[in-house]
């Protein structure tokens, strides 16, 4: 929960407190009001409307397919939800490709969805759109490392035991050096925090040390401002045990019992009982019949 000190409301500022005092932040995805409304109660700080939304919770093969409108629609239920945590939206692959469609698009989550701040992929190339938002009044958060939306070559590698995986970033010199630069340039732009996805533990803490504002880490090691997980990993409903999470409950294999139990008794009759009925008033079924059968 959270502490005594906290705010009623989670800020940029806050979180940019936090890293000062060495205190680590907690973020999560989510994509509906119940989910939201369990990480606020459980004091998370962030509650991250992720474009992972499509292949957690729409059936996309690929975060590519999400949509404004797709983050749009979820962040507004994640907003009902919350009352203590930043909702912060993903601005989903195209919908920043020029500064006049970031606006556009990142306006649209904060008046539209609710969002307290918008997250986007990229380094350089997005600098013009980061500092168009920023002016504009727009909460930003940069994302660096593996970024989902991107398919380019560098970001994959192939396992033969595992397939096609994401590439760990910034584990020599150069990638990590190029990370930082980018990172410093994100902070200059004016993003008020930096996701960290898939880097090297080292890298991850030259960058976080370099920056004033805090790291949000996933898959990039323990010396990261804070981390994020994706909530379906950590409860154990997307099937999978991934390095880069931790499963805390497996509630997937739970429901799949009660769901498997549900339909036995459903088959069997067992369900619903006694408890799980409504009655007539006394005698008014006995009534109702001797009418029938009199007309009859």
């Amino acid at each position: 929960m959270p502490d005594s000190l906290s705010p009623p409301r989670v800020t940029p500022s806050y979180l940019c407190a936090k890293k000062a005092q060495g205190q680590k932040i907690a973020a999560l995805t989510a994509y509906d009001c119940p989910t939201a409304r369990l990480l606020d109660r459980a004091g998370i700080d962030i509650a991250l409307v992720g474009d992972s939304v499509g292949t957690n919770v729409l059936g996309y093969r690929s975060e590519q397919q999400v949509t404004v409108e797709d983050i749009a629609h979820h962040t507004r239920a994640v907003r009902r939800g919350v009352e203590r945590a930043l909702v912060l939206a993903d601005l989903p692959f195209l919908s920043y490709r020029s500064v006049e469609a970031a606006l556009l698009n990142a306006g649209r989550l904060i008046q539209e969805g609710g969002a307290d701040g918008v997250k986007l992929e990229g380094g350089t190339l997005v600098l013009p759109q980061t500092e168009a938002m920023v002016r504009a009044g727009i909460p930003v958060m940069g994302h660096l490392g593996f970024t989902p939306q991107s398919h380019g070559r560098d970001l994959y590698a192939f396992s033969k035991r595992r397939g096609t995986v994401a590439r760990v970033q910034g584990r020599d010199a150069a990638q990590a050096r190029l990370l930082l630069d980018e990172a410093r340039r994100l902070q200059e732009a004016g993003v008020f925090g930096l996701v960290l996805e898939m880097v090297a533990e080292e890298a991850a803490q030259l960058v976080s040390e370099a920056l004033e504002i805090p790291t949000i880490g996933i898959g990039a090691g323990r010396r990261c401002d804070g981390q994020v997980l994706i909530v379906h990993d950590l409860l154990g409903f997307s099937g999978v045990e991934l390095r880069l999470a931790k499963v805390y409950a497996r509630l997937g294999e739970e429901a799949a019992r009660a769901l498997s139990a549900y339909r036995e008794e459903v088959e069997q009759g067992a369900f619903p009982g006694e408890e799980n009925v409504f009655h007539m008033e006394p005698g008014e079924f006995a009534r109702l019949r001797e009418q029938l059968a009199a007309e009859n």
